[in-house]
């Protein structure tokens, strides 16, 4: 719904996790528990539960959110879900792909997930099974019914873009109707835009169904807070995608074990950035943009959710 009226000055992080706390981890087991391994090895490292997130969103500005199911839960949803049914107005969800064949995995769980209230779906490349890469057949099905139910695929090439681009690249060709994401700047670091990595990020602009989160800018950085180098790096992608197809992200909770915290992801771009030597760094246009217009459209539920 390009045009839609948000108030300028809206804040929507496209970009973050929550998990249970540790004392509701009978409710909301981690993934450990659940496959019958050590019940702790996949404790979350710092506190990431809902209520804190709204505190944080609150001291920064921000009314609303996209939820990425955390690894730690895995394929369990109950609790994203649980968070999902009693903050209705403030988040919306991004289910977690499992790429395994039979019941309550693949195509079929995607759907059932989506009717269920899902967003969106991201798809981890290292998730598949080994030696099978997200072109195979159950990810081709995903990736298809994904589109059918209109609702986009984020990437998560955690260990490098270059890794996956032809796997991306192929599902794009072959899905056009498919909205995609690459997350975090696709995992490339910022301090060199005439990388190979880089130019295959930009690259990806000439489908007009792929967009870019701007998230987790601690990620590819390669100076300290408040990280300066990503500056240059976004107006970079604004020439080559547009703002209509970039959107920021904070990458809660790992973002508060950073310096300067959740408030402080959302100042590494703000105007008038002392760091940044005071300078603007993006329109009113652009940033309306970027901090929610972007995601308003990927995910029209923040718009329903907002009245």
């Amino acid at each position: 719904m390009r045009g839609s009226t948000r108030a300028l000055g809206t804040r929507i992080d496209s970009h973050l996790h929550v998990w249970s706390p540790k004392e509701e981890a009978e409710t909301f087991p981690y993934y450990g528990a659940l496959i019958g391994s050590d019940a702790k090895a996949n404790e979350p490292p710092m506190p990431g539960y809902a209520e804190l997130l709204l505190e944080q969103m609150k001291s920064a500005g921000v009314s609303q959110a996209v939820i990425v199911q955390p690894g730690n839960h895995m394929f369990d949803h109950k609790y994203v879900s649980h968070v999902l049914q009693r903050y209705p107005k403030e988040f919306v969800g991004v289910l977690l792909a499992n790429p395994a064949e039979g019941a309550g995995a693949g195509a079929l769980e995607l759907e059932r997930l989506v009717r269920e209230g899902y967003s969106g779906v991201r798809f981890n490349p290292y998730l598949w099974p080994e030696g099978e890469q997200m072109t195979n057949s159950v990810g081709r099905a995903m990736y298809e019914k994904a589109g059918q139910l209109g609702v986009p695929v984020s990437h998560m090439p955690f260990k490098g873009l270059l890794n996956h681009i032809d796997e991306i690249k192929t599902l794009a060709d072959t899905f056009p109707s498919t909205k995609f994401i690459v997350d975090h700047y696709g995992f490339c670091k910022c301090d060199d835009l005439e990388s190979d990595e880089w130019k295959a990020l930009l690259d990806l602009a000439k489908y007009p169904q792929a967009y870019v989160k701007l998230s987790a800018s601690f990620r590819v950085s390669r100076k300290p807070y408040p990280h300066v180098d990503v500056r240059k790096a976004i107006r970079n992608l604004i020439e080559a995608f547009g703002a209509s197809r970039l959107m920021w992200g904070s990458d809660f909770p790992w973002i508060t074990e950073e310096e300067g915290g959740y408030l402080g992801a959302w100042n590494i771009i703000q105007d008038g950035n002392e760091a940044c030597g005071g300078q603007k760094l993006l329109s009113s246009e652009e940033e309306e943009w970027i901090y929610s217009k972007t995601a308003c459209e990927l995910f029209p539920k923040l718009n329903l959710n907002n009245n």
